[in-house]
């Protein structure tokens, strides 16, 4: 279990973005740098209880319209190997000391405990309280078996539209990172998915909006 400590942190999380997001190419900010607020989001537990996972929704009012994104994020008590092209920054954390934050989609703890979620194997968790299932995040998978465990055995791939983990096999498990909001009259799942993460996030207005998260998208096998 996740615990959350009530504490300070310096720099902030949304300041640590602010830097790195313009760099991503599902960036659709000004040129100005990005106005963050956050908006929603969920955690999964790490079941070693060695790093913090957080799938943050945050929005940004710094372009001609707001833009809301999916920031997966990893909190370690020490550098992650091979991850230094994924590192987001550092913080001081009040009880914790230094922490250093990933761009959770090339961290394996995130990969593993997101496809377990998938599966229905793992509940989603409150963001800000220890112990409590978020019941609003919803999921399914319809595939048969287990989810290939080799997600990670690739790099993680950014464009435009989100991040792609895909297997040897064809398998992608595509993170949205520009969320959109899905109407209630429209499907929730594009063609050709087997599973999803779906959740709900504040809009700038005030207003409650839902969309995908996470879709799995089955590719051939041999």
């Amino acid at each position: 279990m996740a615990v959350i400590h009530r504490t300070a942190l310096k720099p902030t999380k949304l300041e640590l973005l602010s830097s790195w997001l313009p760099a991503r190419p599902w960036y659709l900010g000004g040129a100005g740098g990005p106005d963050l607020a956050k908006a929603g989001g969920f955690r999964l537990d790490d079941p070693q209880g060695e790093v913090g996972i957080e799938f943050m929704v945050i929005t940004d009012t710094s372009g001609a319209r707001p833009a809301t994104y999916l920031v997966p994020l990893t909190y370690r008590g020490a550098p992650l190997d091979g991850a230094e092209h994924a590192l987001v920054g550092t913080m001081e954390h009040g009880v914790l000391g230094r922490r250093w934050a990933y761009d959770g989609c090339h961290d394996p703890v995130l990969v593993g405990q997101l496809t377990a979620l998938i599966e229905g194997r793992v509940q989603a968790q409150d963001q800000s309280t220890s112990d409590l299932p978020d019941p609003e995040v919803t999921r399914s998978y319809a595939g048969d078996g287990l989810l290939p465990a080799d997600f990670t055995a690739g790099p993680a791939t950014d464009h435009r539209k989100g991040t792609d983990l895909i297997t040897p096999h064809g398998t992608v498990l595509r993170l949205h990172r520009a969320l959109r909001p899905v109407p209630d009259d429209e499907p929730l799942l594009p063609a050709g998915a087997t599973g999803h993460v779906a959740g709900p996030w504040m809009t700038p207005e005030g207003t409650r909006a839902r969309g995908l998260f996470a879709v799995l998208l089955a590719g051939p096998r041999t």
